[in-house]
């Protein structure tokens, strides 16, 4: 079947200048691009002026975790309506792959964040899964082999150096996803087990995408100028001790770095950003490929304990009721939001569980008022009643100020690290996040349109080698995004919905059109990318 869609503002995902034009597709593929087409199609589509890019490009998804469930449609339909065409998957270590389904710690892979749910698939084997996958969900998915799931595989959550053995098979699970066909591997060492790798057991998992030229995407052990990773509340930021790690490790195995999700949690880690820019730029001097993405949003989701230290956690509820152990506690949480600049304000009730809705969208400063406790106690409260396993939204992650800075670094990519919850209040990123980062490019404050828009789709596609995808040229596959420009810049963001997103096309065919999603061609649309 050909399609032809007429007289467009062409941005082909290169960067340079738009320009006015036709497109012809033929099937999936991308047949033709001129100034006009005149040739005979089953489909013409005016666009009278609107804009074309290719699909976007989700730089640093889950949505693995997704793809294979009964009914996968509502945890994508979100992301369709930004624009979002592909996704890259199975980051921060936590990945649907990269384990023997026999393995006797199946129970913990997902990191307490993810499970599989009523998925058709879960082998443990990439091959296995992209078989499922392909052609039988609605976006592009590529998939990265995640160092928390196969470490998971085979010791379980133990804070420990691994036995020859197990991190002889754990690299080899690895290794067998590389081969067939994942993006690369994710690290996730804020996330158990991750946490617990030491930095001989990464320079090995570097080492395997040095050897097969795949990047390593990294959730660093701290994010913020205080941690939990780190015994020492001062000297140097946390923050940069773990960008201290990563740059060990590049430069020793020569891996592409990708650092996941560029935020500086909390108000005095925003002094790192120029540090951690001076870093990554070093790198590249040195031969290093590094590269970082970013969200357009001023908040996150994270656990509810994420301020919780560990050796509290693992107490039983008499040894957390005991004086000193509360002091202790309060001391550091204390001292900890002092030299963060972060605070329970800042802590949003996402999902606790059934019972406690009344909870969700409050901060926990304002659940200690309504419920007559001081603020730790009520996030103790929080924590227990939600077995330790609630989620949160929190901010300031950033700025708007690095935001836009970081717009304009040619080494930054865009994504959401979001997801759909079933219950509880959603990360606002799965609604609009790209509109926003196209909204701050025709504002003023991103950079060019033409290079918004090339690092959300063709820069996206080469650093993790997605071929033909990611551009409007002959021979790339019909991933097709059209936009209207004034609507965007006019639109009012964070109301919970995309905006200026007209139609949306995926290996050739419509799945967006003004709003309304075809259901029925959704079912099928999506194809597995397999890296070689």
């Amino acid at each position: 079947m050909k399609l032809l869609l007429k007289n467009a503002r062409i941005y082909d995902g290169t960067g340079n200048p738009a320009f006015s034009g036709d497109v012809l597709t033929e099937n999936d593929r991308i047949l033709r691009v001129a100034q006009v087409i005149d040739e005979a199609a089953d489909q013409v589509i005016d666009l009278q002026g609107a804009s074309l890019a290719p699909g976007f490009i989700d730089a640093h998804s889950h949505n693995d975790w997704f793809a294979l469930r009964a009914d996968p449609l509502p945890w994508f339909e979100p992301f369709i309506r930004q624009g979002i065409t592909t996704f890259v998957t199975g980051n921060c270590g936590i990945s649907t792959v990269g384990f023997d389904l026999d393995c006797p710690h199946a129970d913990i892979i997902g990191a307490g964040l993810f499970s599989f749910g009523d998925a058709k698939e879960r082998s443990g084997s990439l091959k296995a899964y992209f078989t499922a996958a392909d052609g039988a969900m609605p976006c592009n998915l590529a998939v990265l082999a995640g160092h928390c799931t196969s470490r998971a595989a085979v010791s379980g959550s133990v804070n420990r150096p691994l036995t020859e053995a197990e991190e002889g098979r754990m690299l080899a699970l690895m290794e067998e996803a590389l081969q067939q066909g994942a993006a690369g591997i994710s690290l996730g060492l804020m996330y158990d087990p991750g946490l617990y790798a030491q930095k001989e057991e990464l320079k090995k998992v570097a080492a395997l995408c040095a050897k097969y030229d795949r990047p390593l995407t990294v959730h660093p052990r701290a994010n913020s100028a205080v941690s939990m990773s780190y015994p020492e509340l001062l000297g140097r930021s946390h923050l940069l001790r773990a960008v201290d790690e990563l740059k060990e490790i590049a430069l020793e195995t020569k891996c592409k770095l990708h650092y996941s999700h560029a935020i500086f949690v909390g108000r005095r880690s925003f002094k790192d950003k120029d540090e951690f820019l001076s870093i990554m730029n070093e790198l590249r001097a040195q031969g290093i490929d590094a590269k970082f993405d970013i969200y357009n949003e001023l908040l996150g989701v994270s656990v509810i304990t994420v301020i919780l230290p560990a050796w509290y956690q693992a107490m039983t509820p008499e040894e957390r009721k005991k004086p000193l152990n509360r002091l202790k506690l309060t001391v550091l949480v204390h001292a900890s939001s002092l030299l963060l600049g972060f605070g329970f304000k800042d802590i949003q009730v996402a999902y606790i569980g059934p019972g406690y809705e009344k909870y969700e969208g409050k901060t926990v400063h304002q659940i200690a008022r309504e419920e007559g406790l001081s603020d730790l106690n009520a996030y103790l409260m929080l924590c227990e009643q939600s077995d330790f396993k609630g989620r949160v939204n929190m901010g300031p992650y950033t700025t708007r100020e690095i935001i836009s800075d970081f717009e304009h670094n040619e080494n930054c990519l865009y994504m959401t690290d979001a997801w759909v919850e079933e219950h509880g209040v959603q990360n606002p990123a799965i609604y609009d996040c790209f509109p926003k980062f196209l909204q701050d490019s025709l504002l003023g404050t991103g950079d060019t349109l033409e290079n918004t828009i090339r690092r959300m789709t063709g820069a996206t596609a080469d650093r993790f080698q997605l071929a033909d995808r990611g551009y409007i040229r002959p021979g790339c596959y019909a991933d097709l995004t059209v936009f209207d420009e004034a609507e965007i810049k006019a639109a009012r963001p964070d109301q919970e919905k995309s905006f200026g997103i007209r139609q949306v096309f995926i290996n050739g065919r419509q799945v967006l059109s003004e709003g309304t999603l075809d259901k029925e061609a959704l079912k099928t649309t999506g194809r597995a990318i397999r890296i070689s």
